[in-house]
């Protein structure tokens, strides 16, 4: 369920942690920040309508894409393109904060189709 935040902002919790919604007035991007608790991880999932740009706040997060794990850490970043496979996975015991920027024509979360999820989801 969204909830808003102190500030006013779209907020949501969800299995693996939570997102807010730091800036969605522009037609051709949107930005977020999200939190990965400790030893969770985000569906292994792709986009047909946006790109994502993932700049990692704090923490150490395993970024898989396409099936091909990568390691990003604290002030790196790395790009998902259009249709590509990802995941952000949490291996420590400190959550992992990024922010995220999609980019393309359209942000609802209905554009997300899910090929594996640790919670049953579809």
């Amino acid at each position: 369920m969204t909830e808003k935040d102190q500030y006013g902002r779209e907020f949501d919790k969800r299995p693996w942690g939570n997102f807010t919604v730091l800036d969605e007035t522009a037609f051709d991007h949107k930005v977020k920040r999200i939190v990965v608790d400790p030893h969770m991880r985000l569906s292994y999932q792709q986009h047909s309508k946006r790109a994502e740009h993932w700049f990692i706040v704090s923490g150490t997060a395993i970024v898989t894409l396409d099936g091909i794990e990568h390691e990003v850490s604290e002030g790196e970043s790395i790009d998902i393109k259009l249709g590509q496979a990802h995941r952000c996975e949490n291996r420590t015991d400190k959550p992992v904060v990024f922010i995220e920027v999609q980019h393309g024509s359209y942000f609802g979360e209905d554009d997300i189709v899910r090929l594996e999820d640790d919670f049953g989801r579809e």
